[in-house]
């Protein structure tokens, strides 16, 4: 699904990168996999694409963008998202703040 000008793979929902694995009010982000560079919205959908190759984020590259908020668009570094208080810094909407529990499935 095209949402924000990025093909977001997995099973969406809804416009706001909801999919049916993660799907809660707060469930609002898509995440670049470093492996294969594309986007999607939860381990599980990513896992089910049969990329095959996981692979997450390293440290040395927490500089890049690879977090799409799905209210607005707005695209955050790794560090942004990680240090960030679980809500867009462009447009204040609230991210799942226990999205950053599997943070070891995304980002070293």
């Amino acid at each position: 699904m095209n949402i924000h000008g990025h093909l977001i793979h997995g099973s969406i929902i809804d416009k706001e990168t909801r999919c049916r694995h993660y799907h809660g009010t707060t469930d609002r982000i898509a995440i670049k996999f470093f492996c294969c560079g594309n986007w999607f919205p939860c381990h599980a959908c990513h896992a089910e694409s049969g990329c095959g190759g996981h692979e997450v984020w390293p440290k040395g590259r927490f500089s890049e963008k690879a977090v799409l908020c799905g209210a607005c668009g707005h695209e955050l570094t790794v560090a942004e998202y990680l240090d960030g208080a679980s809500a867009c810094p462009s447009c204040a909407a609230a991210f799942n703040q226990g999205c950053k529990l599997h943070r070891h499935l995304y980002f070293e």
